[in-house]
C-alpha cells in the first residue's frame, strides 16, 4: 500500500494547530483575537514572500485563481482564524478545538454539494468514527484546581458561536481552495495568496473607527508567542493543509486536520501536568480507528 503522504500532511496540520492552541492562549487574552491574528499574518506574509521569491515558484494561477484564493484566505483565515482565536480566549484550547472539529463534517457536506465529491462507504465510516472519537476525547472535564487553560472567560454561548463560525469559515475556505490546489498550485504560493489577502484586509479594517482597540502594551513574551504561533500554525500548518488538498478530497483532509482536539491531549498533559481522563483517552483510540479506516479506504 502506498504511503498516504497527503493524509499524513493533514495530520501534520492537526499537530501544528493543536500546538498553536496551547501556546496562543495567553497571547490572545492579552492582545485580543483580532490584533493577535493581524500580527501573526503580517509576520508570516513576509516569510512566505521570501520563500516564494527564493524558490522561483511565483507562477500565478490567473486573475480568477488569484481572486478566489484571496477569497479563500478572507473566509478561512481572516474570519475562520479570528473567530477560532476568539473561541480559544473564551473556552480554552481544548473546548475550542472540539467545536472547531465540526469543520470536518461541514467540509464533507459542502464538498459533496458543491464539488460533487463522492465518498466511499469505508471513508464515510472513517469520518464518522473519527469525529465521534474527537467528541468523546474532549467530553471529560478536569477536576478541582484545573489549569487556567480550562477556564471559561465570558459566556459559554458566545464562545460556542465563535467556534461554530470558525469551523464554517475553515470548511468554506478549504472548499474554495481545493480545485486550485488539486490542479498542482505550489503550496507556498497558495499560502502566500491566502495569508497575504487576509493580512491586507485585516490591516485595512484596523484603520477603521469601529476596529477593535489596539492594545496599549505588547509585552516581549507575548510577541515571541505570537511569532511562534505564526510559524507553527500558518507557515507550517497552513502550507501542509494546502499540500494535503492537492492529493485528497476536502472531507477527508478536513477530518484528519480536525483531529487536533485528540492530539492536544498529551500536549496539554505535558504543559499543565494534569492527566487527561480515561474518557478522553478512549476517544483518542476511537479517533485512531477512524483514521485507519480512512487510510486503508
Amino acid at each position: 500500500m502506498a504511503i498516504p503522504i497527503h493524509e499524513l500532511a493533514a495530520l501534520g496540520t492537526a499537530t501544528c494547530w493543536a500546538t498553536t492552541g496551547i501556546i496562543a492562549s495567553d497571547a490572545i487574552r492579552v492582545l485580543g483575537a483580532f490584533h493577535f491574528n493581524l500580527a501573526r499574518q503580517g509576520f508570516v506574509t513576509l516569510i512566505l514572500a521570501g520563500i516564494v521569491l527564493a524558490s522561483g515558484s511565483l507562477v500565478l494561477p490567473g486573475p480568477e485563481g488569484v481572486a478566489l484564493l484571496a477569497l479563500s484566505g478572507l473566509v478561512g483565515i481572516l474570519l475562520g482564524d479570528t473567530f477560532n482565536f476568539a473561541a480559544v480566549g473564551r473556552l480554552g484550547p481544548r473546548r475550542a478545538g472540539a467545536v472547531f472539529a465540526l469543520n470536518a463534517p461541514m467540509a464533507a457536506v459542502l464538498g459533496w454539494l458543491v464539488l460533487g465529491e463522492g465518498l466511499g462507504g469505508q471513508a464515510v465510516l472513517g469520518i464518522i468514527v473519527t469525529i465521534a472519537g474527537v467528541a468523546l476525547a474532549i467530553l471529560g472535564r478536569p477536576g478541582e484546581g484545573a489549569h487556567r487553560f480550562e477556564e471559561l472567560r465570558g459566556q459559554f454561548r458566545t464562545g460556542l458561536l465563535f467556534g461554530l463560525c470558525a469551523a464554517l469559515g475553515q470548511a468554506t475556505g478549504a472548499l474554495i481552495a481545493r480545485p486550485y490546489m488539486a490542479g498542482g498550485l505550489d503550496p507556498y504560493l497558495g499560502s502566500l495568496l491566502r495569508v497575504g489577502a487576509s493580512g491586507l484586509a485585516m490591516g485595512l479594517v484596523a484603520t477603521l473607527p469601529f476596529a477593535p482597540r489596539t492594545p496599549v502594551a505588547w509585552p516581549g513574551k507575548v510577541l515571541i508567542l505570537t511569532a511562534a504561533t505564526a510559524v507553527i500554525g500558518l507557515l507550517l500548518g497552513m502550507t501542509l493543509f494546502l499540500y494535503a488538498l492537492q492529493g485528497s478530497q476536502t472531507g477527508i483532509i478536513a477530518t484528519l486536520s480536525a483531529t487536533s482536539p485528540v492530539i492536544i491531549l498529551p500536549l496539554l498533559w505535558l504543559r499543565t501536568g494534569q492527566r487527561p481522563s480515561a474518557k478522553s483517552w478512549a476517544g483518542a483510540g476511537l479517533a485512531v480507528l477512524g483514521l485507519a479506516l480512512i487510510f486503508t479506504r
